[in-house]
């Protein structure tokens, strides 16, 4: 399918590792123009070269996103670049553990900080040019806001709120026909999962107890499927849909947990 993405620019913060990655990647490939928003150069120019050696087009700007002034400078670059944005997909942040046991509340702001208050500003800066475009906003989200992870306060609140704000932007933003979705995901096997995963004693174990638990195929969803849900989301051929939480996680979250794994009898 032709999502009809050609030159079309689009912001993907942390556009250059796990989801993130995944979604330049697919939405160089549709001939879009993603902009890698990352704070990391090594990471980021890695993630460009890459995109450009397979023959897709991208650019890049270097932020550190929970700085304010910052968020408003990466829009500020983009449209000087490249003259104008049609699109926006927050992505970046961590599943930090900031927990309410051991937590506190400087480390409980910080979290916000690092995982929803970017969304905020970034779609805030955006939204000129969203509006002249009729474009459209793509929110990376957790299972974490609904199923609860135990352990990690400050990303689940924050993932609460991407989840609020989809709804209620896609409401303020009606009369500029601007959509906002949100992806939610489950288990997805990225950089910053494998980082987690090796924090057990026994990765591979714990690594087969997770998957064991999702139902279509037992498997991790991989940063591409995801991309390929944000890609339809971003063009216009899913231009009557917004203000969804869409659940690219291989059944994990609504889906009777006591599906046996395929395979058993």
């Amino acid at each position: 399918m032709d999502l009809a993405l050609k030159d079309k620019i689009i912001l993907v913060t942390g556009g250059d590792k796990g989801i993130g990655l995944g979604i330049s990647r697919v939405l160089a490939k549709e001939d879009a123009l993603p902009i890698i928003v990352g704070r990391t150069e090594k990471d980021v120019l890695k993630a460009v070269t890459e995109i450009k050696e397979n023959g897709g087009k991208t650019d890049y700007v270097l932020a550190e996103l929970t700085d304010p002034d910052a968020c408003k400078k990466v829009v500020a670059k983009v449209i000087e670049t490249h003259g104008t944005i049609h699109g926006l997909v927050n992505n970046a942040g961590v599943n930090d553990g900031v927990s309410l046991e051991n937590g506190n509340f400087e480390s409980f702001m910080a979290s916000i900080n690092k995982n929803l208050t970017h969304y905020y500003l970034m779609a805030h800066f955006c939204l000129k040019e969203l509006k002249k475009n009729q474009g459209a906003i793509v929110n990376i989200s957790s299972k974490t806001a609904e199923t609860g992870q135990g352990g990690t306060s400050g990303y689940a609140a924050a993932n609460g709120g991407r989840n609020a704000l989809t709804r209620e932007w896609a409401v303020e933003l009606l009369p500029y026909k601007v959509r906002v979705n949100a992806i939610v995901v489950a288990e997805s096997y990225t950089p910053l999962y494998k980082k987690w995963i090796h924090t057990f004693s026994n990765p591979e174990e714990k690594l087969n107890e997770i998957t064991a638990r999702i139902p279509l195929e037992n498997r991790m969803t991989t940063p591409e499927e995801i991309a390929n849900t944000a890609a339809f989301l971003l063009s216009s051929k899913s231009s009557h849909t917004t203000g969804q939480l869409l659940y690219v996680d291989g059944g994990y979250v609504h889906l009777d947990r006591a599906i046996k794994p395929q395979g058993e009898i």
